[in-house]
């Protein structure tokens, strides 16, 4: 008797065939998924660098007084600003005023930023000036019987820089003079003291040195000495 041939599971064939497919699939879509995934992360992305703060700007410095001003310095009388100069001093670098003086011809350099701590004043008003020939009228001052203290009092008001205590010196030293007379070195504070009053009173004024000096003089007193003193 003769024996039938089974047939072929054809249908586990395709069944496998399929599985296989939907794996391929599936593998194919994960790895697309995980690729897209990448593709999604978000990128790092770098700190801006910090930007460094800028500099201020520095104010810019303000003097009490400017090129062209009449200005006194103490010891040396009236001048004149003729200069603002950047020096280098100590390895820094300052400002510094140039004056020149109104009667020695004489150049000074002083630090800007601390002018007026050196006694640079302005020139006095001419109402002021009026106050200063008031101060001849006053009752000089003699040297009694200290006379090295007098002195060292008379070298420290031509020092200050204040034209009533040099008009004070101008006035107690004529005084002494015409009355007994002075010593060659009171001759020569009293000129010093002159001189300053008599640069003030130029610009303060507006007058020539000649009649700065001529004015100086009618305002002082005259002592009349007798002959027999």
């Amino acid at each position: 008797m003769a024996t039938k041939k089974t047939p072929a599971p054809k249908a586990t064939a395709k069944a496998s065939t399929a599985n296989a497919k939907k794996s391929g699939t599936s593998a194919a879509k994960k790895a697309s998924a995980k690729a897209a995934a990448v593709k999604k992360a978000p990128s790092v992305k770098k700190a801006p660098a910090k930007k460094k703060p800028a500099a201020k700007k520095s104010a810019p410095v303000t003097y009490p007084f400017a090129v062209g001003d009449n200005v006194v310095y103490p010891h040396h009388g009236a001048a004149t600003i003729i200069q603002k100069k950047r020096i280098n001093f100590a390895g820094e670098k300052r400002d510094y005023f140039i004056l020149e003086v109104a009667t020695d011809q004489l150049i000074i350099q002083v630090p800007a930023e601390n002018a007026l701590e050196r006694g640079v004043r302005p020139v006095i008003s001419r109402s002021k000036a009026q106050q200063v020939f008031a101060t001849f009228k006053d009752e000089p001052q003699e040297a009694g019987s200290n006379w090295s203290r007098w002195y060292k009092l008379l070298t420290e008001k031509i020092n200050s820089g204040d034209i009533f205590q040099v008009a004070e010196v101008v006035r107690d030293l004529t005084h002494t003079q015409q009355v007994k007379g002075i010593s060659p070195a009171l001759k020569r504070m009293l000129a010093k003291a002159r001189l300053i009053i008599v640069s003030e009173l130029r610009f303060s004024l507006v007058l020539s040195e000649e009649d700065a000096i001529k004015k100086l003089d009618r305002a002082l007193p005259k002592v009349e000495v007798p002959e027999d003193a």
